[in-house]
């Protein structure tokens, strides 16, 4: 077992010639991909992992200065498909791996042909007529909050997240995962993710590029999506028949099948 693989705790399951690697979302793990990934392991071999900070990841390896922005989770990113030895693979990111995987494509050519976009954003907060979705008052607040008490955050904000009221057994789910997230890594990629600004990076995109974006989402709304569509070359998006910021837990199989017709 290399150390790359034991840091990121990567996971390799299925069959095929080409690879999916999943990437998670802030305050989650590999786990959240439990109903997606499997239905993909008799075409593909599947690839998914824990950032460092996240799930079963060496949290030793964890490093301020590395992780102060998505660039190093990228860099994370790169050297797991280096180490598998990853061509013209299917990088799936979710949320704020969307990102990541947009930097990572561009950072190893050759070695993602294909992206899969899950709930992305390219920037959280309001600039002039940019949209999204919150002011940098509300973003700082959001951080705050979380900095100062991280259990009555995430008992809060991982409901909301989810959506699906009338299914509390999702945002219970989600609440547990981010109280599980060691909270200094969680406040320091709290930041990382929300004050990020990726949106120059969507035009050197070169790859064929999926978007999915749920009908409702408090955290990346349909005009936060249709910024990203727009601004990637050539990318198609589908808008899930779904509630809430994961339809990875929430409406797995409309996730799937809207991929299927893309990989």
């Amino acid at each position: 077992m290399s150390g790359v693989i034991e840091r990121n705790n990567v996971n390799v399951r299925g069959a095929g010639d080409r690879a999916i690697v999943f990437g998670h979302g802030f305050g989650c793990d590999q786990n959240m991909w439990r109903f997606v990934a499997p239905a993909f392991e008799n075409d593909f071999e599947t690839v998914t992992f824990d950032q460092v900070g996240a799930g079963g990841s060496d949290l030793a390896a964890y490093d301020k200065t590395k992780y102060s922005s998505l660039s190093g989770y990228a860099d994370d990113l790169v050297e797991i498909g280096r180490e598998l030895e990853l061509e013209d693979a299917i990088f799936v990111g979710h949320s704020v791996s969307s990102m990541i995987g947009v930097l990572a494509a561009q950072k190893a050519p050759g070695m993602f042909g294909k992206l899969v976009l899950v709930g992305p954003s390219a920037r959280y907060i309001d600039d002039y007529e940019y949209v999204g979705g919150f002011s940098a008052a509300q973003i700082e607040e959001l951080l705050q909050f979380l900095e100062s008490n991280h259990m009555g955050w995430s008992t809060q904000m991982a409901p909301a997240i989810m959506g699906n009221p009338d299914r509390p057994e999702l945002g219970e789910e989600l609440t547990n995962s981010f109280c599980r997230t060691d909270p200094e890594i969680a406040k320091a990629f709290a930041r990382v993710t929300f004050t990020s600004d990726n949106r120059k990076d969507l035009a050197g995109v070169a790859v064929p590029t999926l978007i999915l974006q749920c009908k409702e989402d408090i955290i990346a709304s349909l005009e936060v999506g249709e910024f990203v569509h727009r601004n990637i070359p050539g990318s198609r998006m589908t808008v899930l028949d779904a509630t809430g910021h994961c339809p990875n837990l929430s409406a797995p199989k409309e996730m799937v099948d809207a991929m299927r017709t893309f990989v």
